[in-house]
């Protein structure tokens, strides 16, 4: 954004008014400069932000215009030139501007050191490879042929077959604790005593057992078989309490897991 201003003799930028006024294509005594001051501060007004370097630059170039014209209107010991009056700033633009290029060059020598202290770190090969020793990248198609190209897309495009979830390892209790009671309470009478571990003896799943033995513990709170442990992980004798119950009848099943079944 650059400050315009509006005069009789000129309109646009007032840095490009004070170039006229040097290269005298612009008769300073033409230009209002109250006219164009005022004009600039209602301008500033209607900011919603204030522009720090538009407003800097305005105000430098309106004083050097103001105090151009006020030397040439008001009486003095001598008359100067214009153009002397102008190239103090111009050399002052001069500097400003190989300042600004120094900065930059020091910045940049700056990083130069920064990377040769980094580099001082490290330290160079003094010995290379072979000149014999050629490494070769492998060719990852070597041995390719169009038909392995083909079956390769055909396998990535073919359809997937759909997902099946094996559940072999899933167990499907096909026995029952009232089941197993029935079933002992049936055998049991006839074998009198007998151990867990002759009564299990068929089995062939975990499950079995582990009902078998929730089923004798059942029957062992009704009070119909009395359970007998010798000794520490011995065998557990299992024997039917005779005259307990002994005309109830069980509740009929289909073939159970111990229906004539003579161990």
């Amino acid at each position: 954004m650059v400050a315009t201003v509006s005069t009789p003799v000129f309109e646009g930028p007032i840095d490009l008014l004070l170039q006229l006024v040097n290269s005298h294509q612009v008769d300073l005594y033409d230009v209002p400069l109250a006219a164009v001051v005022d004009a600039f501060v209602v301008e500033v007004a209607g900011w919603d932000s204030v522009d720090l370097q538009v407003l800097s630059e305005f105000l430098m170039v309106a004083s050097t215009l103001i105090e151009l014209k006020s030397r040439r209107l008001l009486p003095g010991p001598d008359d100067v030139d214009t153009d002397e009056e102008l190239v103090g700033w111009e050399e002052r633009d001069l500097l400003l501007a190989r300042l600004l290029e120094c900065q930059a060059y020091a910045a940049a020598a700056d990083g130069f050191a920064l990377l040769l202290e980094q580099a001082a770190r490290s330290v160079a090969r003094t010995a290379g490879l072979d000149l014999d020793f050629v490494v070769n990248a492998p060719d990852l198609l070597e041995g390719v042929t169009p038909e392995d190209l083909a079956d390769a897309f055909c396998r990535a495009t073919a359809e997937r077959p759909v997902p099946v979830v094996d559940l072999y390892h899933v167990t499907v209790d096909t026995v029952t604790v009232a089941d197993t009671v029935t079933a002992l309470s049936r055998r049991l009478p006839r074998l009198g005593r007998s151990t867990f571990r002759d009564l299990t003896r068929h089995l062939t799943s975990r499950m079995e057992i582990i009902v078998s033995f929730l089923a004798l513990l059942e029957l062992c709170k009704q009070g119909r078989v009395s359970l007998d442990q010798g000794h520490t992980f011995g065998d557990l004798e299992v024997a039917w309490v005779a005259g307990v119950d002994d005309d109830r009848q069980p509740v009929p099943v289909g073939p159970g897991l111990y229906d004539e079944y003579e161990g």
